[in-house]
C-alpha cells in the first residue's frame, strides 16, 4: 500500500513541478514577448502619450483663441461697417429757386 501511495506521491510532485516550470515559461514568453513589442514600437518612432496629450492640449488651446478671435474680428468689422455708412443728412426744405434775371443772349432767341 505505501508503495502505492509513493507512486502517487511521486506523480503529484512531478505533476506540480511540470505545472510550475509551465508557468514559470508562461512568464518567460510573456516578457519576451513584450521586449519585441516594444522593440518594434521603438523602432516605428511612435508619438508617446504624453507628449499626444500635451500636443492636444496646445491645439485645443489655440482652437479656443482662434474662435475668440473670428468672434473679435467679426463684431469689429460689423463695427466698422456702422461707421462707414454715409450719413444721412437730415431732410432740408428746397426753396424754389428765385428767377434769373434773362440774359441778352436768351432775349434774342
Amino acid at each position: 500500500m505505501q508503495t502505492q501511495n509513493k507512486v502517487i506521491d511521486d506523480l503529484a510532485r512531478l505533476a506540480s513541478s511540470a505545472l510550475g516550470v509551465a508557468t514559470g515559461m508562461r512568464h518567460e514568453a510573456e516578457a519576451q514577448l513584450r521586449r519585441q513589442f516594444e522593440r518594434i514600437l521603438a523602432d516605428m518612432d511612435l508619438v508617446t502619450r504624453e507628449d499626444y496629450e500635451v500636443t492636444r492640449a496646445i491645439a485645443e488651446t489655440a482652437r479656443a483663441e482662434q474662435e475668440a478671435l473670428t468672434e473679435r474680428v467679426a463684431a469689429l468689422e460689423a463695427r466698422l461697417a456702422e461707421l462707414e455708412k454715409p450719413k444721412k443728412a437730415p431732410a432740408k426744405r428746397t426753396r424754389k429757386a428765385a428767377p434769373q434775371p434773362k440774359t441778352a443772349d436768351q432775349d434774342a432767341g
